[in-house]
């Protein structure tokens, strides 16, 4: 579904390498987490994925197509929220959802169907009508994954998806990305909240210092470990 060969970026005119040769076969229907401490390479990662910068090296495709030959056909198979999103808070809810179905091609009878069922989801349906610029940074982050699922992604990417959500929301939010993956598709998300990363993914993924230090199953995880321990445990042992 998702591959990454070789890839690596570097800032400071080569100075600073953020991103060091990695590599990752990401398939259908897996909750894939990538984790990592600040400064570890995971934001950059997520944005040459989704076509934000450009890698020095490798190449990245998403079923075969490659993100930066063919950025468009792509950017049509992915949804992404970021860890801190950038919306027009000038708009209505309305407006703003209306304007992301409009640029993915969802039709009218289709985002009414899914504007309906995920505005309820996520309990923010009285608050459509509002300007942006009044609601919390929880209900920004509603508008925002309600945004993100209107066009039906293949593949959906969330930089620390929970931040902002009250419980509820975001024991919803879990339960949409389990869905997606029962239905075929991908979730690729990044996260500091350990014990989520441990109930939810499938595999995970270990980033430090722009390397992938650790890569598979809980189940993998543990066994490399000296002995069973939590994901906490694991993390904090590889990355000290």
């Amino acid at each position: 579904m998702l591959r990454l060969n070789n890839i690596s970026k570097t800032y400071g005119k080569g100075t600073i390498k953020a991103v060091d040769n990695v590599n990752l076969d990401i398939k259908k229907g897996e909750i894939f987490g990538f984790l990592g401490p600040n400064g570890a390479g995971k934001t950059t990662t997520i944005k040459m994925i989704v076509g934000l910068l450009k890698p020095d090296e490798g190449t990245i495709t998403l079923d075969n197509v490659n993100v930066w030959e063919e950025p468009l056909k792509a950017k049509s198979m992915i949804s992404f929220v970021p860890d801190n999103p950038e919306i027009y808070d000038r708009l209505k809810g309305i407006e703003y959802l209306n304007f992301i179905a409009d640029m993915y091609g969802v039709s009218k009878e289709e985002r009414r169907k899914k504007m309906d069922y995920y505005l309820e989801l996520f309990n923010i349906k009285d608050a459509v009508g509002d300007i942006i610029a009044s609601y919390s940074h929880g209900m920004k982050q509603k508008i925002v994954l309600t945004s993100a699922l209107l066009n039906d992604p293949k593949l959906f990417i969330l930089d620390e998806p929970m931040v902002g959500l009250d419980p509820k929301s975001a024991f919803n939010l879990k339960e949409v990305m389990r869905k997606m993956c029962d239905e075929g598709k991908t979730v690729f998300f990044s996260t500091h909240v350990l014990e989520v990363a441990e109930k939810l993914c499938d595999r995970i993924a270990i980033i430090n210092k722009g390397k992938i230090i650790a890569l598979g199953t809980m189940e993998e995880l543990r066994s490399n470990a000296e002995r069973s321990q939590s994901l906490e445990n694991i993390f904090l042992e590889l990355t000290e």
